[in-house]
């Protein structure tokens, strides 16, 4: 791939600005086609005739770079003359930013990675119409200058001048130090996707000028003027008001998100080239002339995922909760699953990304995306097995935790059973062994996993005082996900016809060890997982002893970041979805509906990320944009729409759990097979389902089954016999 070009970089230190290169080239000959294979160590924007080639941003994304970057192959046809340039600017992006930004400025990977040198390579390939072809590769011959992007930085935002003059071009220099693979394209591509337009200006009472856009979203803000050379806009990013009604964007710790734009003269228009932000509000620190909202749109930008899912309901607040789980996702899914898009973070916690992706997989079409990052994945493994916090691994040497590196075996197994491809498990099977390999020798205590360090059930309402973690054991938490990763794992080698005989008599021993040590649940997320794991040999006994303490606790969950994905689906599962509507429905902390109630468009890290009294919860970790509570939303797909499919919707079960407190409940995913639907109304004494498949399927309801052929249905019952 690129075989003949070479890696090219800026042949003196930049500093803070922004290279640009060029290639000059006349054509003396007609053409027939012409293509252009690029990447970057960074990200790049292309130009040819100063026309942007590509609305891929970003570009080339984020991979596992010390192992591999993309490329992206363009037509450029259309764009060719006679007397051609072309120009590449070049930002640092995630490959040279100093990343993370929550660790200490001094962290030897955050250093390092600022260090790391950026650069371009590329291909374009002319063939002519007498059937002559020609190659023009990056080399030395290109040459380079500063750009108009005198900053531009992952955290910290950009700094663009208009108005400055790009001149002493200098012959590139040849960068051979990279050692990584380039590979094709394999994510989605990340798109401008949507535009939102400013909803009111602010005068807030410290007398700052605010805009706000009524929808939080992860992208970057563009807009129109008319000014004189040298006149600056400059702005920042917040997600929230205070509850004075002032600009707050201290959650966003130590990045800056700041554009700062200077003018040339005249009308203009410009957005950030090599950046993003999260965001709902801009504060305007300096903006020259009148303030038109017409003149201001949030670009929204993702990866450019098909929407495969819907929900809607007679419940509004539900509807809105649905509403800000996809705008969580879409904000989220920025090539890589982050836990957020706003602070010094933005990474690709493995803990989020699998109490989410069934959720995700209903939303949207994501396969190519996670295959993506499950590569990167299996790329970041250590030699040992163990999985990082984060995908790619930037926050090299951590812990290892349960529940996150189960990512490693909960994903690719999630995939597969979406969009039933059994690719995915072949591809991931060595990554999934090794990971529970790793836990059979990292273990203090055989058929357990005891020791090790692990984030617990993060944010655990039942959390003690001073403690991010909930009161559910380590240990607990540990094992139940040993025996879980070790049944999927046995499941998957069995289905691409590997012998699992070991990993079977593993995984009894785990069980049989599991019931011996843990005989009592002692928490909420103890007995969700014991029983959402299998983990129970007295279901019933477990069964009463969750709503016990559901009920001791005044009908309010106390689960975390591990117990409460699981948590309605176990209620559920096992008789109480009058329970599990009642926790689902209460607007009250905690609750799923508590932010929404409080006006939230995305989904918060925190139940009470703003607190009753509308004081904040703390600036050092409440993201308002963090799309994992959001997991709840596989429960409405397969508890409340009862859409219940097996691997790749080759088989359906439709077995609604219906509440009057909707009214109505519709549930729709797009699947590989077609359109599958699930809807019921409380209509008088009966409920009306009406129910379509794209294949056989088996409606259950109460003690009833019918089978159902290919097509649409409608079945109407009695409440009583619900």
């Amino acid at each position: 791939m690129l075989d003949n070009a070479k890696w090219i970089m800026a042949s003196v230190k930049t500093s803070d600005v922004c290279p640009v290169f060029r290639k000059e080239f006349s054509l003396e000959k007609e053409i027939k086609s012409a293509n252009i294979k690029i990447s970057a160590l960074g990200v790049y924007v292309l130009l040819i005739q100063n026309q942007r080639v590509s609305d891929y941003v970003l570009a080339p994304g984020w991979t596992s770079y010390d192992s591999r970057v993309q490329f992206q192959m363009y037509d450029i046809t259309s764009y060719l003359e006679r007397n051609n340039c072309l120009e590449v600017i070049l930002g640092k992006g995630w490959y040279a930013s100093p990343m993370p930004g929550f660790v200490e400025k001094d962290d030897p990977y955050r250093l390092q990675r600022s260090k790391r040198q950026t650069a371009i390579i590329a291909e374009i390939r002319i063939v002519y119409k007498d059937g002559s072809e020609e190659l023009i590769v990056s080399d030395d011959s290109w040459l380079w200058a500063d750009s108009k992007v005198r900053f531009s930085e992952i955290y910290d935002g950009e700094v663009f001048d208009a108005s400055y003059e790009i001149y002493d071009w200098k012959n590139a220099m040849i960068y051979d130090s990279y050692k990584g693979e380039l590979i094709d394209q394999e994510g989605e591509y990340i798109r401008e996707t949507e535009k939102v337009s400013a909803k009111r200006i602010i005068k807030t009472p410290k007398n700052e000028t605010v805009i706000d856009f009524g929808q939080e979203v992860t992208g970057y803000v563009e807009f129109s003027l008319n000014a004189h050379e040298g006149d600056i806009v400059e702005f920042d990013h917040g997600e929230v008001l205070d509850k004075d009604g002032n600009f707050y964007n201290e959650n966003y710790r130590s990045a800056k998100a700041v554009v700062r734009y200077v003018c040339k003269e005249g009308n203009q228009t410009y957005h950030p080239l090599l950046t993003f932000f999260g965001f709902r509000y801009i504060r305007l620190k300096q903006f020259p002339g009148m303030i038109d909202l017409e003149d201001f749109n949030a670009i929204v930008v993702h990866s450019d995922m098909k929407r495969t899912g819907y929900i809607s309901s007679g419940n509004k607040y539900i509807n809105q909760l649905f509403e800000n789980i996809i705008w969580g996702q879409r904000g989220n899914f920025l090539d890589v699953p982050t836990d957020c898009p706003q602070r010094d973070e933005r990474l690709g916690w493995t803990g989020d990304a699998q109490v989410f992706i069934k959720t995700a997989s209903y939303n949207y079409d994501v396969e190519k995306f996670f295959i993506k990052w499950l590569h990167d994945l299996k790329c970041d493994q250590r030699k040992n097995g163990a999985v990082g916090w984060v995908i790619p691994d930037y926050v090299e040497g951590s812990t290892v935790s349960a529940a996150w590196g189960d990512a490693a075996v909960i994903c690719p197994w999630q995939i597969y059973q979406t969009y039933g491809n059994i690719s995915v498990l072949n591809d991931q099977f060595d990554s999934m062994k090794r990971w529970v390999d790793y836990i059979s020798a990292a273990t203090l205590t055989p058929y357990l996993w005891t020791g090790g360090a692990h984030f617990g059930d993060w944010l655990g309402l039942d959390a003690p005082t001073g403690s991010y973690k909930g009161s559910t054991r380590e240990d607990f938490i540990a094992s139940a996900f040993y025996a879980y990763s070790c049944s999927l794992l046995i499941k998957t080698g069995e289905l691409i016809g590997k012998d699992m005989s070991k990993y079977k008599d593993l995984y009894g021993n785990i069980r049989k060890t599991f019931i011996e040590m843990y005989s009592d649940c002692k928490t909420q997320t103890e007995c969700v997982l014991a029983l959402q794991f299998d983990l129970a040999d007295h279901k019933k006994e477990v069964v009463e002893s969750l709503v016990r303490k559901i009920r001791e606790a005044d009908n309010q969950m106390q689960t975390g970041f591990v117990g409460t994905p699981y948590l309605l689906h176990v209620l559920s599962d096992n008789g109480h979805d009058r329970l599990a509507y009642d926790l689902l429905l209460r607007e009250e902390f905690p609750s799923w509906l508590y932010s929404v109630k409080k006006g939230a468009t995305t989904i918060w890290e925190h139940w009470d990320g703003i607190m009753e009294n509308g004081d904040f919860w703390s600036p050092d970790m409440n993201s308002f944009n963090h799309y994992a509570y959001g997991s709840v939303a596989d429960w409405l797909y397969e508890k409340a729409g009862g859409i219940q499919p097996k691997a790749g919707f080759e088989y359906i079960r439709f077995e609604p759990h219906t509440d009057p407190r909707f009214g109505w409940f519709e549930a729709k995913i797009e699947s590989r097979k077609g359109t599958v639907s699930s809807k019921w109304t409380y209509s008088g004494d009966d409920i009306i389902y009406e129910i379509e498949t794209p294949v056989e399927a088996e409606f259950v309801c109460g003690r009833k089954s019918i089978m159902l052929q290919p097509g649409k249905h409608s079945i109407s019952r009695k409440k009583e016999e619900q």
